[in-house]
């Protein structure tokens, strides 16, 4: 069963969601292995899905806060997104959740890539090896994520368009409580565009 309703939790619970962004600060606490904010995506960039991803590159770059606004917008017209008004609005949504990530991880520095996904990607539920990372899915369907207890009884979760989670990694969680995976898209003609941020350094992986 795949749950993709918002869902309630308590204070102390290894997941916790609300509809402000101030959530994400609780993956910080030991108990909390997935913070979620769960919001709509932004009018700004009801554009997105309008793309001709053929045309897209995907990004995949570090980069310093202090360098982050230059670099993002020097990246996302060499891969191939529209200017203007646009192009600051998406500017705005990946620097806004890269300064949000860095302060709650306490980086100087992040990882940043912006992936256009038409497979299955990381189909296994599975842990990263970071100590956190920060996923939101901008077209198309959202990141699933289930507890890691091996009980079938448990509802396999996911988030919406626009939701945005911190997932703690195997550097951050022994054991991992929360697992995730990329939502099988493969052969349903579904395009997926994923943010993920990082600490740096960090290894590329779709989810």
């Amino acid at each position: 069963m795949i749950v993709a309703a918002p869902f309630r939790t308590a204070a102390s619970a290894i997941a916790v969601e609300r509809g402000d962004p101030g959530v994400l600060e609780a993956v910080a606490r030991p108990e909390v292995h997935l913070a979620v904010w769960n919001r709509a995506l932004p009018a700004a960039l009801a554009w997105l899905a309008t793309l001709d991803f053929a045309k897209i590159d995907d990004l995949d770059f570090e980069t310093t806060l202090d360098a982050a606004e230059a670099e993002i917008g020097e990246g996302l017209a060499e891969a191939g997104y529209p200017a203007g008004d646009r192009a600051e609005a998406l500017l705005d949504e990946i620097l806004g959740h890269a300064r949000r990530f860095a302060a709650i991880q306490r980086l100087d520095a992040v990882s940043i890539r912006l992936e256009v996904i038409e497979t299955d990607a990381c189909r296994k539920f599975h842990a990263d090896h970071v100590t956190a990372r920060l996923l939101t899915t901008l077209v198309g369907s959202g990141t699933q994520w289930t507890h890691g207890a091996a009980d079938p009884d448990l509802p396999v979760r996911q988030l919406r368009t626009g939701d945005v989670g911190i997932f703690k990694g195997r550097l951050g969680a022994d054991p991992v409580g929360i697992l995730h995976r990329s939502p099988p898209i493969l052969d349903t003609g579904e395009t997926r565009l994923l943010l993920a941020i990082n600490p740096v350094p960090a290894p590329g992986m779709a989810a």
